[in-house]
């Protein structure tokens, strides 16, 4: 009789799952605290905000480069628990910007701080002073957070065969949307009642807790005693197909940096990521912004509601972007890549949505929070077929440096939309009336700007990918 078949590789997709939830939780606290808490103390513009979330986007582009060379090298265990100790550290950090500014600038206290005049010479030296602070700490988060998706990636490789991947990947990357909604319901509270540093800190230390139960829980399939044999024999029904010399050359050779960008496989999905990464991130910086300022005249508590609603129509749409290729390849006979390549042409024409996010804001203010949900929701089933399309096409032993190389260029988009959009936004809006596109002015022009490249950005991406890779091409060392 045969052993039933455990089913371990859940429970490490749920632990994927937790560290995703809790990456991009401390990623929001920042988004979530600055206009109503922060910037009143620094004397913080839009385009201020703009500097700090466009560098934190370069330095995490510039840290995936070699996050993904670093756990292909020290092994996904211990590669992640650098990983999240180090963003955990700097989430954390963040909470000793205001005292290092009161203390560097001499002033008594953080009243006198405040009672500084806006718009005055001593106002513009506390920005300054303040964003560099900030800087060093988005700095250090991001260093850590550039591990999370390359890690991840590798795990899910590792436990799970190629039919499996988008799904696994579709479900430990609503952690995303997860925390991007569990974020506004609580750090608004935590920053109210205990003060916006607070909110750093608490967020910032459930890190540590997972990385206390990733030390007992993980070992690859094979080494762990959670994995009996036949979920250890499922879990490698793609090495029992490759041929033994294929199986050999995959677990011992890994592919350098620098050649990886020889192949087309990787440019392919560069384009995919440089095409939409910084949509997603501007939906995740400046959301909670949008619903505060273009001329809903809501408090937090609702702005804040508003992005929970955006957030839970992410979630709970974006994880069928793992069913639908698993329907084309079990269903229809299709090859995982074609498969994940014609789910991805469908979820590209969600974003599309986003062209009437501005254009029906005057009728009801749902009518945007649903529709950057909708685009939201497209994004991330795409972003889960996306991943995937690595572990088809590269060994094992490289994949986690192929995540980290596209990561990197989808944190330049993100630093390129994020720092433009500021800049946008603070000029159209001193601009008023003089300033008008697509029927709008001002700031509300400058949000249609924005809204219009995130829309056509995933067809563009895809058209680009599917010139490079036309068919599915695994590289063979």
């Amino acid at each position: 009789m045969k052993d039933k078949m455990s089913n371990y590789r859940w429970a490490i997709c749920a632990m994927l799952f937790f560290a995703t939830t809790i990456n991009y939780m401390d990623r929001q606290v920042l988004s979530l605290t600055w206009k109503d808490f922060i910037a009143p103390e620094f004397n913080w513009t839009d385009s201020d905000y703009g500097t700090i979330t466009g560098f934190f986007s370069i330095f995490y582009a510039i840290a995936c480069l070699f996050a993904g060379k670093f756990v292909d090298w020290m092994g996904t265990k211990k590669g992640f628990l650098w990983a999240i100790g180090i963003w955990s550290l700097g989430a954390c950090m963040h909470a000793g910007c205001g005292w290092a500014t009161i203390e560097l600038l001499g002033y008594e206290s953080l009243e006198a701080l405040k009672a500084v005049e806006a718009g005055s010479k001593a106002a513009m030296v506390i920005a300054s002073l303040s964003v560099w602070l900030f800087l060093i700490c988005r700095a250090i988060l991001a260093l850590g957070e550039a591990g999370n998706f390359p890690a991840a990636i590798k795990v899910t490789a590792e436990y799970f065969p190629k039919k499996d991947r988008a799904l696994a990947t579709s479900l430990f990357n609503a952690g995303a949307s997860v925390g991007a909604l569990a974020a506004p319901l609580t750090v608004p509270i935590l920053a109210q009642t205990l003060g916006w540093e607070m909110a750093f800190i608490i967020i910032g230390v459930l890190g540590f807790v997972w990385m206390f139960f990733w030390v007992y829980m993980y070992e690859k399939p094979e080494n762990s005693k959670h994995v009996n044999s036949a979920e250890l024999s499922y879990i490698l029904q793609d090495d029992k197909e490759a041929s033994t010399e294929m199986k050999t050359t995959d677990e011992n050779k890994t592919i350098p940096l620098i050649k990886c960008f020889g192949y087309k496989q990787t440019w392919s999905f560069i384009a995919g990521k440089f095409f939409t990464d910084g949509v997603w991130w501007f939906y995740l910086f400046w959301a909670p912004a949008y619903f505060s300022e273009c001329g809903y005249g809501m408090d937090t508590i609702q702005g804040k509601m508003l992005v929970f609603v955006l957030y839970l129509i992410v979630t709970v749409v974006s994880i069928g972007g793992g069913y639908l290729p698993k329907l084309f390849v079990e269903k229809m006979g299709m090859e995982p890549y074609s498969g994940r390549m014609r789910a991805m042409l469908i979820f590209a024409f969600f974003p599309l949505f986003a062209l009437f996010a501005q254009p029906l804001q005057g009728i009801s203010v749902w009518f945007p929070a649903v529709i950057i949900g909708i685009a939201g929701a497209g994004h991330q089933a795409w972003s889960a077929n996306l991943f995937s399309t690595i572990g088809d096409m590269f060994p094992k032993s490289t994949i986690a440096t192929v995540t980290g190389i596209g990561a990197m260029l989808g944190g330049c988009s993100s630093f390129l939309i994020n720092k433009g959009a500021g800049m946008l936004f603070t000029y159209a809006e001193a601009q008023g009336s003089a300033f008008t596109f697509a029927g709008f002015e001002g700031k509300p022009a400058g949000y249609m700007i924005v809204f219009s490249f995130c829309a056509v950005a995933y067809l563009v991406g895809w058209i680009i990918m599917k010139l490079l890779v036309p068919k599915y091409k695994r590289i063979e060392l």
